[in-house]
């Protein structure tokens, strides 16, 4: 075999680089494998299940491990690394000083007033308590981090004054600024604290599709308002964006959240008008809430833009309705059970759940969970896990959720569109929720006819895709 494997002592990189390095390596002609990845237990593990030879390492080293059909085309990837490398290397500052080690050192050499935590889960608390006791506010966007640990940070962080956004919090905006997955957003007068990163994401992408914009998004974590962590974090974030002087109307998001958390944030003395999108059995799907928001701001709800399956593809009922009547609620319509003829395969929890409660039935895999995780990019990043889970697909339909913005896959429809072709074409029906706006770097009119060109049915609605899905698997 034409194997390179290298370890490279106390060279480091982020896993979002890597996984990238990877990928760009993997798409070169006769390259059958590469891995580029911190040498953790669980990588050097995968190397050697994947038939390398990988020499003794630790976690701090960088493993290479590559394999090509040619000695030529080992070379000419040996030779890309480097230029991967080289290019996703840290950029180096100007001052003389040596950088800092803690979070605490560097909130000192840079006045710095929130910090972003972005380590593995098991390394996370340290981190985050380090930005705490330095009165910093501070978004963990690391996931797998113990619950206990959640708690005790957010109730040092309210005895210190500042707020901790995550665990797990994959999306926020500060005063303009976005932070881990985040769309190109308008300014504008909506506040926005959600327990849901994609779920944020799509209400102020449709809210940004009619011309409102935010003010800030303030994510808390999808467990805040669960009956262990009891909204603390959503209590702080919604108070604070109260006192703000730029917000005149505040969106509460979340995942299904604790009934007796979601009752005492509802009730909470707030001098701003707050619209609620707290996802459950007959509860306001987040299109639903968005057009609250617009209602409520006075301006007019727009069509959603959608692109219907290309006639032409085979079994892609085209034909079909692209919208189902609707209450305004996510929930059962009455129609009969599409069971196992329905697959969700999503990245987003929230558009997960979502999904679901609209379809009413059908089976749901949110890759994104902490499960699919450990050890490897966000799904919205390695679209590898869902890309293998649609080529297993052999009949029936599939709803998918594609997620734009900073962070996220650059160019997702370049992966995505020809595995959607090939399920088309071999009978499946796939409906695509495209969520972002016009201003992300992927662009989403591009992106859509993309994916819709492949054959897909695409949205910029989720609770939409879903119900065209709901219809197409009740035939």
């Amino acid at each position: 075999m034409n194997d390179l494997v290298e370890v490279r002592p106390g060279v480091y990189r982020d896993s979002v680089t890597l996984m990238r390095v990877s990928r760009a390596l993997t798409g070169r002609p006769g390259v059958t494998v590469a891995v580029v990845a911190m040498a953790t237990e669980l990588n050097t593990g995968l190397a050697r299940d994947l038939g390398f030879a990988v020499p003794p390492a630790t976690p701090g080293d960088l493993l290479v491990a590559v394999r090509a059909s040619s000695p030529g085309e080992l070379e000419d990837a040996a030779a890309e690394l480097e230029r991967q490398l080289a290019a996703r290397a840290p950029a180096s500052g100007t001052r003389g000083d040596a950088p800092p080690r803690t979070v605490r050192s560097a909130a000192r050499a840079f006045e710095a007033s929130l910090a972003l935590v972005s380590v593995p889960g098991e390394h996370a608390f340290a981190e985050a308590l380090d930005a705490v006791e330095a009165g910093l506010s501070v978004m963990i966007f690391s996931d797998n981090v113990p619950v206990e640990q959640e708690i005790l940070l957010k109730d040092r962080a309210r005895a210190r004054g500042v707020l901790v956004m995550g665990p797990d919090c994959g999306t926020a905006v500060v005063g303009g600024a976005g932070l881990g997955f985040a769309n190109v957003l308008r300014p504008g007068p909506v506040g926005v604290v959600a327990a849901s990163g994609t779920g944020a994401q799509q209400v102020t992408s449709l809210l940004d599709l009619a011309g409102a914009g935010v003010s800030h998004v303030l994510g808390v974590g999808g467990r805040d308002l669960s009956a262990e962590v009891g909204g603390r974090s959503a209590v702080q974030a919604l108070r604070a964006l109260d006192e703000d002087p730029a917000t005149e109307l505040i969106v509460l998001i979340s995942k299904p959240p604790a009934p007796e958390v979601a009752r005492a944030v509802r009730d909470l003395d707030l001098a701003t008008p707050v619209v609620t999108a707290l996802l459950g059995p007959g509860q306001d799907d987040l299109t639903t809430a968005a057009e609250k928001v617009l209602r409520a701001l006075g301006r007019e709800v727009p069509e959603w833009p959608s692109w219907p399956a290309p006639a032409n593809r085979p079994h892609s009922a085209a034909h079909a309705p692209a919208h189902a009547p609707r209450d305004g609620a996510a929930g059962r319509d009455g129609a009969a059970e599409p069971g196992e003829a329905l697959r969700g395969l999503y990245a987003g929890g929230t558009l997960c759940a979502e999904a679901g409660l609209v379809a009413g039935a059908g089976e749901f895999t949110d890759f994104g969970d902490d499960s699919f995780t450990r050890g490897r990019a966000h799904p919205m990043i390695d679209p590898a896990l869902r890309l293998e889970a649609l080529r297993r697909v052999a009949s029936g339909v599939v709803l998918m959720d594609v997620v734009l913005g900073h962070g996220s896959d650059p160019d997702p429809a370049s992966w995505l569109a020809p595995v959607i072709r090939d399920a088309v074409n071999r009978g499946v029906a796939v409906v695509v929720a495209v969520v972002g706006t016009d201003g992300d770097p992927q662009g989403l009119r591009a992106q859509a006819a993309r994916l819709n060109e492949a054959g897909a049915a695409v949205f910029t609605s989720n609770a939409a895709a879903a119900r065209h899905a709901r219809l197409l698997a009740d035939g």
